[in-house]
């Protein structure tokens, strides 16, 4: 009788020590079934949340729950048995003090079985990082464009298109891997500042919306597959589900309609 080997999920040191090596493949996933898909191909998935947006139709992800991200986490561990799966920390869940965001961090790792936390913000942050790590929970740091910061960043715009922003950029990746992070988000930055943060921190680098100069890459799942009418421009399209979907349905509604559905291989003699 042949055994199965079991398969062994990606570990956080793993991913860190990825820096400089074979770039880092990420996705984010809501739902088992496709992070069941996505785990076959992905180092980690992220349960991002972006799934406010995506999932529940908010115009930001200012209005995600901590329970909203336990739920869809949950989800996810339970379709995955390989890639490492880190949960988002929402807006609000983690800004007060260390102490609260431990003990969010911690209640979300506990009820989800994920492996990491990420968080955004520069060194505003760092205490909070230092914190966390310091008490077993590793956190994926989030600098560039940070969609929690939406409001008072004016709106989605990108970052470091003036060198005098640089220095704040390039210390707040310092500061955020300095207290522990283990790889760091890079979002909506110029390629060359995106090039410049990557040389300057010992951890992997996440982009999205900032080249391949970054040490590895993730996008939101449905904006790559077609879902999204009008996906950022540093989104390439790799699939046209919400055409493909439109025709099933639209199908299937013809079908009802004229009685064709269900047909006899539908039907129970």
């Amino acid at each position: 009788m042949s055994v199965q080997k079991a398969v062994r999920r990606i570990t956080v040191p793993q991913i860190a020590a990825r820096k400089g090596g074979e770039p880092i493949v990420s996705l984010t996933s809501y739902h088992s079934h496709t992070a069941a898909i996505v785990d076959k191909y992905a180092d980690f998935i992220l349960v991002g949340d972006s799934l406010g947006m995506v999932m529940h139709g908010l115009e930001t992800t200012i209005g995600v729950t901590i329970d909203m991200m336990i739920a869809h986490g949950k989800a996810v561990v339970r379709g995955t048995e390989r890639a490492l799966v880190v949960v988002d920390m929402p807006f609000g869940s983690y800004e007060e003090s260390p102490s609260v965001a431990f003990r969010n961090a911690a209640h979300i790792m506990k009820e989800t079985g994920c492996g990491a936390v990420k968080l955004e913000g520069g060194s505003r942050m760092a205490e909070t990082i230092h914190f966390l790590t310091e008490r077993g929970i590793p956190v994926m740091g989030h600098i560039g464009l940070t969609p929690q910061s939406v409001h008072v960043m004016g709106g989605f715009k990108t970052q470091g298109r003036s060198e005098n922003d640089w220095e704040h950029h390039l210390k707040d990746a310092r500061d955020v891997a300095e207290a522990g992070a283990f790889s760091l988000v890079v979002e909506g930055m110029v390629e060359p500042l995106a090039a410049a943060v990557t040389k300057e921190v010992h951890i992997p680098t996440i982009g999205i919306g900032a080249s391949s100069v970054c040490d590895g890459q993730i996008l939101v799942l449905e904006d790559m597959l077609g879902l999204n009418p009008k996906p950022p421009k540093f989104v390439k399209v790799y699939g046209s589900l919400g055409e493909q979907i439109e025709d099933a349905v639209k199908n299937y509604a013809e079908e009802v309609k004229s009685r064709a559905f269900p047909g006899e291989g539908q039907v129970y003699r």
